[in-house]
């Protein structure tokens, strides 16, 4: 896949520390902040339409069906496309598309249409998944291959800054307009009816509508810079070299594959957890909150990844100084304003801060080697997950509540350890990953599915991603092992 840079300039950025790109790496955090903020939105949007639509569980999943189910159909064809036109070219379309797709979201809205806006899903979901195919592998290539795991961890943390705003902002604009069900609504005398769907057209239509104004403003913004042309056939891997001569196509790369069923789980797992959350916290046996104030506690679950990412970003980085340990206390400082400002409370407040210093821990056990680090996460979210299953009241909302902070660095750890040494097979492994995230339409369907199920129930449900991280803890333990190390 060829965008950019000469190979000699290539070689200069990793003898200085990627000074070079500092401009293309803030300019590209725009698009990891965007399509954070647009994918954790479809958490706040599934229990409004739940109740709008009266959908069961496993219908109201059918949102995350739609729009992850784009990364499995679209993320070969976006690699092929970032092929042919380079980095740039296809984040300019991938925007374009992705702000249609927010478009869409108007006559879904105005129409009170489910399959409408299921296609809205789709297409927006489209757009993104040529940004995540252009913009990862791009991240990764901006600079010195042994730091490109903590470059992606900072850029992805900026990702998770837009899912921490996110349920914020919609609980306010969407929840806090509470929904009828579908029967509620008949019942209604016919102008109350004509009012509430005018209104409730309105909390989806208008933020949607300034999405679609940012997307194309960021278009226009893509296609006036300039950003740096690079071989990725010249990048050498994490371990020292290049080793894509070994074969002719990713797929033959264990690791890789590997790799790709591990983005499969984690986002899965990821997305089934934050699409329950509001409706989990709902439950009387849980904490009984009303949906627009569960929608607020989200942003603890999202904020979390944004807090863990920037513990990656810093303990995955480089050599241990006084500026690394006070950027570390600047976010633990962070942690404590984002709980606070939506608990209002210093106890729960307290409580989530423990469990943001734990997490803290698991990375300087980590110390700084990535397999390592990923493993033990994937051991504390699991262990975080079965936690939620057993308990009832404040030990069930606040374990399910921080298991964000042990997702944190799963997905970018994983892709830059799978994209390891492909060389010029990058641009195909990067359509692999990406299209393995359709993990996220498939596993809360099968979550919701359960959840359906008398026997088992919404709180029993999470056995699934409980599933998912064990399989990730391996992946950070053996997996990820390149097998061409055997074959040198």
């Amino acid at each position: 896949m060829s965008v950019g840079i000469s190979p000699p300039a290539a070689r200069e950025s990793e003898g200085n520390g990627n000074t070079n790109y500092s401009f293309a790496l803030t300019v590209l955090t725009t698009l990891f902040f965007m399509w954070g903020f647009i994918t954790c939105l479809n958490d706040i949007l599934i229990p409004h339409l739940k109740a709008a639509f009266g959908l069961n569980y496993a219908e109201a999943m059918l949102i995350q069906f739609m729009f992850f189910t784009a990364y499995f159909i679209m993320s070969l064809p976006s690699g092929v496309i970032v092929e042919k036109i380079g980095y740039r070219k296809g984040i300019v379309i991938g925007l374009i598309a992705a702000g249609i797709g927010c478009l869409l979201f108007y006559p879904a809205a105005a129409t009170r249409s489910y399959p409408v806006f299921l296609t809205a899903f789709f297409v927006l979901a489209s757009g993104i998944t040529l940004l995540q195919v252009a913009a990862n592998p791009y991240v990764a290539i901006l600079g010195p291959p042994n730091t490109a795991s903590s470059r992606l961890n900072l850029t992805q943390a900026f990702n998770s800054v837009g899912t921490t705003i996110a349920p914020i902002i919609g609980a306010y604009l969407i929840l806090s307009n509470a929904a009828y069900t579908a029967e509620e609504l008949a019942v209604l005398p016919l102008d109350q009816q004509s009012a509430y769907k005018i209104a409730e057209a309105a909390s989806v239509q208008m933020p949607y509508l300034a999405l679609a104004a940012a997307l194309f403003l960021i278009a226009g913004l893509f296609a006036a810079v300039k950003l740096p042309h690079i071989e990725s056939s010249t990048v050498q891997s994490i371990a020292g070299g290049s080793y894509d001569a070994h074969h002719q196509s990713a797929w033959k790369y264990r690791h890789l594959v590997l790799g790709a069923v591990g983005i499969f789980l984690y986002v899965g797992a990821e997305v089934s957890i934050g699409s329950f959350l509001v409706n989990y916290l709902n439950q009387d046996f849980i904490a009984g909150l009303p949906a627009a104030d569960a929608g607020k506690y989200v942003s603890l679950y999202w904020g979390g990844a944004m807090v863990g990412r920037f513990f990656g970003s810093i303990t995955l980085g480089g050599r241990r100084s006084a500026a690394r340990y006070l950027l570390l206390a600047l976010v633990i400082v962070l942690a404590a304003a984002l709980a606070f400002y939506n608990t209002r409370n210093v106890t729960e407040s307290g409580i989530y801060l423990g469990f943001v210093v734990v997490n803290l821990g698991f990375f300087m056990v980590g110390a700084g080697k990535p397999g390592r680090t990923l493993a033990l996460l994937a051991f504390g979210a699991a262990f975080l997950v079965v936690g939620t299953m057993v308990f009832n009241g404040k030990p069930a909302m606040w374990t399910v509540l921080t298991i964000g902070l042990f997702n944190s660095i799963m997905f970018p750890t994983i892709f830059t350890m799978a994209v390891d040494g492909l060389g010029k097979h990058t641009g195909q492994g990067s359509g692999i990953l990406c299209m393995a995230i359709v993990g996220g339409a498939i596993i809360p369907v099968l979550q919701g599915t359960l959840a359906d199920m008398p026997a088992i129930g919404i709180h029993h449900a999470f056995i699934l991603p409980v599933l998912c991280y064990m399989y990730i803890a391996y992946y950070g333990l053996r997996g990820y092992i390149p097998t061409y190390q055997a074959e040198v």
